[in-house]
């Protein structure tokens, strides 16, 4: 048998462990610079979970500004009546442009704007203004048919609450529209829609100069026969005016006595004439904010158009909307004013652009027509939360509150905030702010 080898201390050394201090300190190191790790991870994270929220915050608020901005620049256009229309000489001896609101002979122009329609009704009171009743003859479309704003605090809206049956109510929950945000609706025809006259398609007159009727015959481009319905109203332009009136029959389209006050008139001299399905071509567009859910169980803003078509989304994390109106006072400044001022005449203090010259009992809102700029304030906010922000990442301004500098979402003096509106502080948040000149002037 053999005899076991013996160890010595020299070889003990070889073969001890880590003691437990050794471990110890080991363990703590290596958390220590886990930690650290862990820290710049984090850190680089949310870093970067802020700079793709900022970057699509820039980018729906552009979007969102940039759509509003074009719609804007068309309100109150009318074919090509807005590059002038044809001079009449004045007693003075000048000669101006008159005032080239269509003239309407429909007896149902309510009926063929339909739900649409946010201005007031015939016959009603709204704010500070009584409407007319009825017309019972022919007129020339009022201002408050071209454009309206509302602006809106977190109970109520000025000069009125828009109707429910055309707009959510202003709410906390899902699809009610968004607490404190502004409404504005305005009109204008699509000119580059309807039939061209003057070849295969044409107007019929009488000895006194009556139309008796208008032969369609749709060229290359146009919208077929098809498109126009019989109940829809037609609108007869050139570069001067245009008519408002009811037809039957096709391809020969002609007035409706039992639906006109009379028979349409042809105009003199016309320039470039067209014809347009009033019902589709004279566009109407609402612009405001709704309330939508999040799939973690949030809620945000949408910028909502709507049309006749109905609603569309156009972007996300919308939370404010608002407006104010440029007008030029009789020195030749501009004020700005809130949609109740520009409904109420200012007070009475700016004068309104020549009146209607055809029969109405009067033109309440007629300010709304000579609305000149109009000044776009949106506040744009990240969609979902973000809780790793700081309170001073949290901060933002929004000028409509008066609040120029970052300032805290629960900061004294917004007309709401984002509590109220049950959005969650812990976003991103940036103003947005468009000057548009209004291009149709005097419609």
């Amino acid at each position: 048998m053999g005899v076991p080898a013996m160890i010595g201390p020299a070889d003990r050394r070889h073969v001890a462990g880590l003691s437990l201090i050794e471990l110890m300190v080991a363990m703590v190191l290596g958390l220590l610079v886990s930690a650290g790790i862990v820290s710049v991870f984090l850190s680089t994270s949310a870093s970067s979970r802020a700079q793709g929220q900022l970057a699509q915050v820039q980018e729906g608020g552009r979007y969102a500004i940039g759509r509003i901005v074009d719609d804007l620049r068309m309100a109150n256009a009318q074919y090509c009546t807005s590059t002038g229309g044809t001079a009449s000489t004045t007693s003075s001896g000048l000669s101006l442009d008159g005032l080239r609101a269509p003239v309407v002979y429909a007896r149902n122009l309510q009926a063929a704007l339909g739900a649409s329609d946010l201005t007031t009704r015939w016959g009603a009171t709204s704010g500070s203004n009584t409407y007319p009743s009825a017309p019972t003859a022919p007129y020339s479309l009022p201002s408050f048919f071209w454009m309206r704003g509302y602006d809106c605090s977190s109970t109520t809206c000025s000069p009125i609450d828009p109707p429910t049956s055309v707009l959510p109510s202003m709410g906390k929950s899902v699809d009610h529209r968004a607490l404190g945000t502004g409404v504005l609706t305005l009109r204008y025809v699509d000119g580059s829609r309807g039939w061209a006259l003057g070849a295969s398609s044409y107007v019929v007159t009488d000895t006194a100069g009556s139309i008796t009727s208008i032969h369609l015959a749709p060229a290359s481009g146009e919208p077929p026969l098809t498109d126009l319905e019989p109940s829809d109203l037609v609108m007869l332009s050139d570069c001067s005016g245009g008519q408002v009136f009811a037809v039957s029959g096709k391809p020969d389209l002609t007035p409706d006595p039992s639906q006109n006050f009379t028979a349409p008139v042809a105009r003199s001299s016309q320039a470039a004439p067209r014809l347009f399905d009033f019902n589709k071509d004279f566009a109407t567009l609402t612009y405001f904010v709704k309330v939508v859910a999040n799939d973690d169980g949030t809620t945000t803003g949408a910028l909502i158009r709507k049309d006749r078509t109905g609603s569309q989304e156009m972007v996300r994390g919308v939370e404010r909307l608002d407006f104010l109106y440029g007008v030029e006072d009789g020195n030749g400044h501009t004020r700005y004013l809130s949609a109740a001022e520009v409904d109420s005449n200012a007070g009475a203090t700016i004068a309104c652009p020549p009146s209607v010259p055809l029969p109405l009992e009067r033109d309440p809102g007629c300010l709304w027509r000579a609305v000149k700029t109009i000044e776009v304030h949106l506040l744009m906010a990240a969609e979902k939360p973000l809780y790793t922000l700081t309170p001073r990442e949290q901060m933002y301004a929004y000028q409509i509150d008066g609040i120029s500098a970052p300032a805290s979402p629960d900061a004294s003096g917004r007309r709401v905030t984002p509590s109220a509106q049950g959005f969650v502080n812990q976003k991103l948040r940036r103003e947005f702010i468009a000057l548009v000149s209004v291009r149709n002037y005097n419609p």
